[in-house]
């Protein structure tokens, strides 16, 4: 009976000694469990119960925020094949004319058109990471573009970053109409090494190329075999790891310039050498005064684009890496150039920068330009530009997530405030602090002094949350304010982390269409009593990508000088005899792009928005293709709100107080002799203008589509804070709208029988 047995059989011990092993079981799992309890009972402790709660209410209000700020198509991927987020940058490639080099303009300013993709006019970028992957070429940015000549025929070289090796390739593209479209015609030069610089030339009716290959340690020169696709290595010129280097041909000599990083105490992107020799093949000799510089980066020693003459002077392109790397290019006329010395002074460039910042193709930076004199007298340059600075992905992940760290540090700080954390760091989480210490952890103990520190600190740092709710339990008042500080300012730095990490570079860009881009002029009509309006308007809408002009059709009251609006793009303001809504449409010969945004000065939008209803415009110019559907329908004519739209699944009618129009053709039918009596009506009832236009556009067209929705993001109306709008008795406004609808049915027939659902379109945008 006294056996000592616990249950018996195989279960139990078998021999005398098996009583302390079975001791020694039952200890283990004991001490098993209890430590299991207490990790649990640690894990699922009100600390880590309030700081995981909050943490999720942080996020989701963040979340929210996200949604509610991101634009609904973030371009994180222009192209299914490429233009990945890539710290180099998000390079790409315009074209610009002038009458000398230092006069050079935009695409977009000759009015260069192309009628396959809408582009009325072909504006910058042509050449993109987008048109690059989409011909078979996967791509992340190109930059570093030089151009060949042949006749009438553009051939462009760049550098391509490759989507998949990660690797730089020299890509080609040809243009047979003066670098309005480009066909993309693939990778001229693939090594094992990363390639850029592609300075391409002739020599006694040769081809070469001198690209930048600097990762093996050497200076190659390539020889065309078959232009421009197939090129052979013609010989290593040069054993030094040169970089953006490219030859001259100057007073009866050939001279190298290029910089070389390689070397002890070298400063990079501040460096300059020069060698020179009597052909372009070598062998070269090294100036007398090398490194020519050694400077700050700023200055423009690196090399930025191909040398040109112009009226008997030398020129060189440098870069100013500064701010950011090819943060801009600068020009230096060379004054000296001998075997001996070797002066230049910089000149003006005369290019005018972008006041758009991230929404520019290159308003953060541009770092190379080839400009070249045309056989017909004037001057053709390619230049490269970025919307981001260098480094941009991993800084913008390094804020987000140190903003999130934040924000989970004052979650632990609120808690310690209303009582939930009372131990900042268990100090059973620090080495040789919990169990039983057997003499060798004594020994190491007392011989480490680190251990020791940590446990002293963090014994004191867990005194601080009695000391801190000591010090303000006594104030309610003090109290409240410090915890709604404390959360409103975690909210903040959570959502700056939700921003940094998920919402893109920040940047709103224009949506290509067949690969190119185009500008479109944005309309205003207003008067002396919506001023502060149209300062906010314009200083929002200047920024957006793709427009080019502002026209402010001013109907009444002295209009405001152009020096008290704050504009990225000019600013051209038409002043009125007559206070009338049909101005809206009157035929203005000065505007120069054929899309015309007619968007009242008291609706506030996100520039994507306005980017993507451009688009959809560009696939059908036809159209009215605008933000605010309508829907007229039934035997009693009745003008309804979007509400009734969406009730019957459909619409008929784009509201044009914010849709684009062509103004070629919205125009002249609003002013052709079968609307005046339309016009009348509008002038009698001071309203209804937007309505007349639609009724024309399906006048002219009994069957086909007329309008085209595209639904905001977001829209904000600013004229309810103001109350001087036409529309603010809105039931008025809907009595009169009525009316016109009758009238306009009688005159040109009714919208009644004609009905376009919403989300019929693959883009998803007129849900």
């Amino acid at each position: 009976m006294g056996s000592g047995q616990i249950g018996g059989g195989n279960g139990g011990c078998s021999n005398g000694g098996s009583g302390s092993c079975c001791d020694m079981s039952v200890k283990c799992s004991c001490r098993w469990r209890l430590e299991n309890q207490q990790y649990y009972k640690r894990l699922f402790s009100s600390g880590f119960v309030f700081f995981f709660g909050c943490f999720v209410l942080f996020g989701s209000i963040a979340t929210l925020y996200g949604w509610l700020a991101f634009s609904p198509a973030v371009h994180t991927a222009l192209s299914p094949f490429g233009c990945r987020d890539d710290n180099e940058g998000s390079w790409s490639i315009g074209i610009f004319y002038g009458d000398s080099p230092f006069s050079l303009k935009p695409i977009e300013a000759v009015n260069v058109s192309n009628d396959e993709s809408a582009a009325w006019p072909v504006a910058n970028p042509v050449v993109t990471c987008a048109s690059v992957s989409d011909a078979g070429f996967p791509s992340n940015f190109v930059a570093d573009p030089f151009l060949f000549i042949q006749g009438n025929t553009y051939y462009l070289f760049y550098e391509t970053k490759n989507s998949i090796t990660m690797q730089g390739d020299i890509g080609v593209s040809k243009s047979t109409d003066k670098g309005a479209t480009w066909q993309q015609l693939g990778i001229a030069l693939n090594e094992d090494w990363h390639l850029s610089y592609p300075y391409v030339f002739e020599h006694d009716d040769q081809i070469y190329m001198m690209p930048e290959g600097s990762k093996k340690g050497d200076l190659r020169l390539y020889r065309a075999v078959n232009f421009p696709l197939q090129w052979r290595l013609e010989k290593v010129i040069m054993k030094k790891p040169l970089v953006d280097s490219f030859i001259i041909n100057h007073g009866g000599r050939y001279w190298l310039f290029g910089s070389d990083h390689s070397g002890f105490g070298t400063k990079k992107n501040g460096q300059l050498e020069i060698w020179y020799s009597n052909s372009p093949l070598g062998p070269w000799k090294p100036h007398k005064k090398n490194p020519i510089y050694n400077i700050d980066k700023s200055l423009g020693a690196r090399n930025g684009g191909r040398p040109f003459k112009y009226e008997g002077n030398l020129y060189r392109m440098g870069q100013d890496c500064g701010d950011t790397y090819g943060r801009r290019v600068r020009v230096f006329k060379i004054e000296t150039l001998t075997s001996d010395e070797y002066k230049e002074v910089e000149v003006p460039l005369g290019f005018v920068e972008s006041h758009k910042g991230r929404n520019a193709w290159n308003g953060a930076r541009y770092h190379h330009l080839d400009v070249q004199h045309l056989p017909s007298g004037g001057w053709v340059g390619v230049m490269d530009g970025d919307r981001v600075p260098s480094g941009d992905s991993v800084w913008r992940f390094t804020v987000g997530c140190a903003s999130v760290a934040v924000a989970a540090i004052l979650i632990v700080l609120l808690g310690v405030l209303l009582g939930f954390v009372n131990c900042i760091v268990p100090l059973n989480w620090i080495i040789h602090n919990s169990g039983k210490k057997n003499l060798t952890s004594l020994s190491w103990e007392r011989s480490n002094m680190f251990s020791s520190r940590v446990r002293r600190f963090c014994s004191r740092l867990n005194r601080a949350p009695t000391f801190l709710r000591g010090k303000i339990k006594h104030n309610a008042c003090a109290r409240r304010f410090i915890l709604a500080i404390i959360f409103a300012v975690g909210v903040g730095l959570m959502c700056i982390g939700v921003k940094n990490i998920y919402g893109g570079n920040g940047s709103e860009e224009p949506y290509p269409l067949k690969g190119r881009y185009s500008q479109f002029t944005l309309l205003t009509m207003t008067y002396d009593a919506r001023l502060w309006n149209l300062k906010m308007y314009v200083k929002h809408y200047s920024r957006c990508s793709s427009v080019r002009e502002i026209v402010v059709v001013w109907n009444k009251g002295v209009p405001p000088k152009l020096s008290d609006l704050d504009s990225a793009v000019p600013v051209r303001i038409r002043v009125e005899e007559k206070n009338s809504l049909n101005n809206r449409f009157k035929a203005d010969p000065l505007i120069e792009t054929r899309a015309v945004l007619e968007l009242d000065d008291d609706i506030m939008m996100p520039c994507d928005d306005v980017e993507r209803g451009f688009k959809v415009w560009r696939q059908h110019p036809d159209r009215i293709v605008g933000f605010y559907p309508r829907l007229i329908a039934g035997s009693l004519l009745k003008y309804r709100g979007e509400k009734y739209a969406r009730m019957h699944k459909g619409y008929n009618m784009i509201l044009t107080g914010a849709a684009f129009i062509d103004s070629q053709v919205a125009f002249k039918r609003y002013w052709s002799k079968e609307a005046k009596q339309g016009r009348e009506v509008v002038d009698k009832y001071f309203n209804c203008e937007d309505v007349l236009l639609n009724y024309l556009y399906a006048n002219a067209s009994s069957s086909s589509r007329t309008v085209d929705y595209v639904k905001p993001a977001w829209a904000i109306d600013t004229s309810k804070l103001s109350g001087a709008a036409i529309s603010r008795n809105t039931k008025v406004h809907y009595q009169l709208r009525s009316r016109c609808l009758m009238k306009f049915s009688e005159m040109y027939g009714s919208l009644a029988g004609r009905k376009w659902g919403f989300d019929s379109r693959k883009d998803g945008w007129d849900v």
